[in-house]
């Protein structure tokens, strides 16, 4: 096991806070949407599951979802 001494002289982490302008929670929502959209037609039938995968791709090249580093 490796331990570590925490002392005074190391910096504490600062996080900020990110503000969302108009048009970031605008696209946040669309491509909400638009994957709510598309699952609805995959559950329906309407198209394969491969056509879903694409489709999520060129939402997120599309709307530019925040987190969309680290969706799967």
């Amino acid at each position: 096991m490796h331990v570590t001494k925490i002392t005074d002289d190391q910096p504490i982490p600062v996080f900020t806070i990110k503000r969302f302008t108009k048009e970031e929670l605008q696209r946040e929502y669309d491509y909400y949407l638009a994957q709510k959209i598309l699952e609805s037609m995959l559950a329906e039938g309407l198209i394969t599951r491969d056509e879903f995968n694409q489709t999520t791709v060129l939402n997120r090249r599309t709307f530019l979802p925040y987190l969309a580093e680290i969706m799967p």
